[in-house]
C-alpha cells in the first residue's frame, strides 16, 4: 500500500532562480530567506527521506473542465517563462515521471465526484511553479520521479478537496509507493501596480499589498504551524477574500490528500514570511506523524454527488 511520507507548502517565486547578486540588489543587500530554506530542505529532507515520487500541486497550471495530471515517462527540455523571460530563460530540466501513479490517481476521479485526466503529450507546457522547485529539490537526484497536477480555475474549495481525496486513494492503491506532496504556491497574492511595483521588491513583510492581507497570512501561518488544519478549512471563505494564489487550490489539494480537518500535522518553517512584490510567501513543511496523518486509519470514502456552491 502506497503512502504519503511528507508534504510541504512551498514558495516558487521567480526571485529564487535569479543570481544571488541580483537577489541581494532587490533586497537591500540581503539574501531572501526562501533560498537557504530550499537548500536546507534539499539537505535535510529530499536527500535523506525515503521516497519514490514527488507530486507538485502546481498553482500556475490552470485547467478549465477537469483536473489534469502529467503522465509522462520523462520530461526534459529548456524552460523559458512567458511571464518573466528575462529572469527564467532557457533553464534546463530533465526528470522521470510516474505514469503509473498518474493513471492510478485518475481512476479515483469518479469515486470522488470529480474529473481527472492523465496526459502524456510531449508538448504539454510545464510551469515554473514546478520547475523552480525541481531545480532546488530534484535536480541531481535522477532516481526521483516528479509529476504535476494543475488547479482547476472553475473549481471551488470542495472540488480541490475532492482532487486531494482521489490523490490519496491513487497513491494508496499502488504497492509500496512513497510519495512527497508539494503544494507549490503563495498565501495572499495581490501584486503592486506596475508603476509602484519596483518600490516594493524587498522581502520585508511591510511591503505586502495590504495590512489586512498580511494579518490574514500571519493568522493562517500560525494555524498551520500548530497543525490546526480544521480551523484553516473552517475559515477558508474569509481567507479567500484576501485572494490567496489560485484560491489556495494547491493547499486544498494537499490537505484533501492528508485527511482534511482530521489532519493535525504541524508545519515547520523553512523560511521567514516574506514579501514578493505584494504577495505573501513562505516555506512550511509537514512531517508525517508517527501515528499517521490523521492519527487513525481513514474511513472508506463514499461517492459524493453534491458539489459545494462556489466560494
Amino acid at each position: 500500500m502506497g503512502e504519503i511520507v511528507a508534504a510541504g507548502l512551498l514558495a516558487h517565486v521567480p526571485t529564487i532562480v535569479l543570481p544571488e547578486e541580483t537577489r541581494k540588489e532587490l533586497n537591500e543587500g540581503r539574501e531572501i530567506s526562501l533560498v537557504p530554506g530550499l537548500r536546507r530542505l534539499r539537505e535535510e529532507i529530499f536527500e535523506t527521506l525515503d521516497h519514490d515520487t514527488v507530486v507538485v500541486l502546481d498553482s500556475h497550471w490552470a485547467t478549465t473542465v477537469e483536473f489534469v495530471v502529467s503522465a509522462h515517462a520523462r520530461r526534459a527540455g529548456l524552460f523559458t517563462s512567458e511571464e518573466l523571460p528575462r529572469g527564467m530563460c532557457r533553464m534546463p530540466y530533465d526528470f522521470p515521471g510516474d505514469p503509473e501513479l498518474a493513471a492510478s490517481i485518475a481512476e479515483f476521479g469518479d469515486r470522488h465526484g470529480t474529473w481527472i485526466t492523465p496526459i502524456d503529450d510531449p508538448y504539454l507546457p510545464v510551469h515554473y511553479a514546478t520547475i523552480n522547485l525541481w531545480k532546488y529539490l530534484g535536480e541531481g537526484l535522477p532516481d526521483k520521479k516528479w509529476l504535476s497536477i494543475g488547479v482547476c480555475q472553475t473549481g471551488d474549495t470542495e472540488d480541490h478537496l475532492r482532487l486531494g481525496r482521489a490523490l490519496a486513494d491513487g497513491i494508496a492503491a499502488l504497492p509500496d509507493r512513497k510519495v512527497v506532496l508539494i503544494a507549490s504556491g503563495a498565501l495572499s497574492h495581490t501584486f503592486w501596480p506596475l508603476r509602484q511595483l519596483r518600490a516594493h521588491e524587498s522581502s520585508e513583510p511591510s511591503h505586502i499589498r495590504t495590512p489586512e492581507a498580511r494579518a490574514a497570512d500571519e493568522q493562517c501561518i500560525e494555524r498551520l504551524e500548530r497543525g490546526d488544519h480544521a480551523e484553516v478549512l473552517r475559515t477558508m471563505p474569509e481567507f479567500l477574500t484576501h485572494r490567496p494564489e489560485a484560491r489556495f487550490g494547491h493547499y486544498l489539494m494537499m490537505i484533501g490528500a492528508l485527511g482534511e480537518e482530521r489532519c493535525s500535522a504541524p508545519g515547520r518553517a523553512y523560511s521567514s514570511y516574506e514579501n514578493s512584490v505584494g504577495t505573501g510567501q513562505m516555506h512550511l513543511w509537514f512531517d508525517r506523524p508517527a501515528d499517521g496523518w490523521t492519527g487513525a486509519p481513514a474511513p472508506a470514502a463514499a461517492p459524493e454527488a453534491e458539489t459545494e456552491a462556489a466560494v
